[in-house]
């Protein structure tokens, strides 16, 4: 029997305000049902923007990482990370280091990479006492509901991300390039199409610019893909940016984003784009044992505030050169 002749014994629970559930009775060897069911899962996966499976039991990170593989194959390493993980296995990472009581706003994973992830999975090991839930919303919901004026300015100019590299705030230059070697950085750089400034304290300055709005390889659909809100100073809580504006100045912030053009982006325009999120924001309270897998063009995700121990596992898999490349990565790529 093939796999995707097993999409219908899948009670698939469609809800408006929450991801698509399925809800599975422990099969005692979750790798195995994960590799049985992968076509059937991958297809939900496209047709709601984001799955979460419940009743795998997943509870090691060996098995983890074998249903993350036989799910959706080799994972990705990551590079260009904002801030620190732990690995824990090629291509298998502990959640991003955040503040606890701090939200990770709605953002599409690597979205400033030339090549991103499709395909984004979780497995929670041990859920939080209280919030945290991996929350997603659709981007070609958001594309519709944000000014047409907005986006059409970001589709003719992009975005850009600046990144300063210190010893301090986010990922270090190892953790972020797999390597501190100048000359490799410089190399991953110029095929990245990352424009690069080493200062004179031998700290490293980049800028890059991406397009703002991709077509989805599989449904051709146009997307909000970006990261534009997420990295943007005025999403930080106001002592946290007041405070590295103290210590790096405006112009040294560890991330921050602009107009593709180098035009800044106004905070009144930061709080338009995360408070449309907000109002597509689906989620799901974690419980341990759960796989969460979530379309990474079509679904931006987002991790909420939370108390108590939370381990959730992430992998990045299916790579993309995202369809519209848009004038913006073009020019960056000369």
């Amino acid at each position: 029997m093939s796999s995707s002749s097993l999409a219908a014994p899948f009670e698939v629970q469609p809800r408006p305000d929450r991801p698509a559930l399925v809800h599975v009775d422990s099969p005692g060897d979750a790798p195995g049902w994960a590799a049985e069911h992968r076509a059937a899962l991958r297809a939900l996966v496209t047709e709601h923007g984001a799955l979460v499976v419940r009743g795998l039991d997943l509870r090691r990170t060996d098995q983890v990482g074998a249903v993350f593989t036989r799910l959706a194959g080799d994972l990705m390493t990551e590079r260009e990370a904002f801030a620190p993980r732990e690995a824990h296995g090629p291509g298998l990472y502990s959640s991003t280091t955040w503040p606890d009581n701090q939200p990770m706003c709605m953002h599409h994973e690597l979205s400033y990479a030339l090549e991103v992830p499709g395909l984004m999975l979780f497995a929670c090991l041990t859920a939080p006492g209280e919030g945290g839930a991996t929350a997603v919303a659709d981007a070609e919901a958001m594309l519709q509901a944000l000014p047409t004026e907005l986006t059409q300015r970001f589709e003719r100019t992009g975005w850009m991300l600046t990144r300063s590299y210190n010893d301090e705030i986010g990922a270090s230059l190892a953790e972020s390039f797999g390597t501190d070697d100048r000359a490799e950085i410089e190399r991953y750089c110029r095929e990245h199409a990352i424009d690069f400034t080493w200062l004179a304290d031998g700290s490293l300055h980049t800028e890059q610019r991406r397009p703002a709005v991709v077509r989805h390889p599989v449904t051709g659909r146009r997307c909000w893909f970006n990261q534009i809100a997420f990295l943007n100073e005025w999403t930080l809580a106001p002592e946290v940016r007041e405070y590295l504006v103290d210590v790096y100045g405006p112009e040294g912030l560890p991330f921050n984003t602009r107009y593709g053009d180098g035009t800044p982006i106004g905070e009144d325009v930061v709080q338009l784009l995360n408070a449309t999120y907000e109002e597509h924001t689906r989620r799901e309270p974690w419980q341990a044992g759960d796989l969460m897998l979530v379309d990474n063009i079509r679904t931006a995700h987002s991790r909420e505030a939370f108390t108590g121990e939370r381990q959730v596992l992430v992998g990045m898999a299916e790579p993309q050169r995202p369809a519209d490349g848009g004038q913006a990565a073009k020019e960056g790529a000369r």
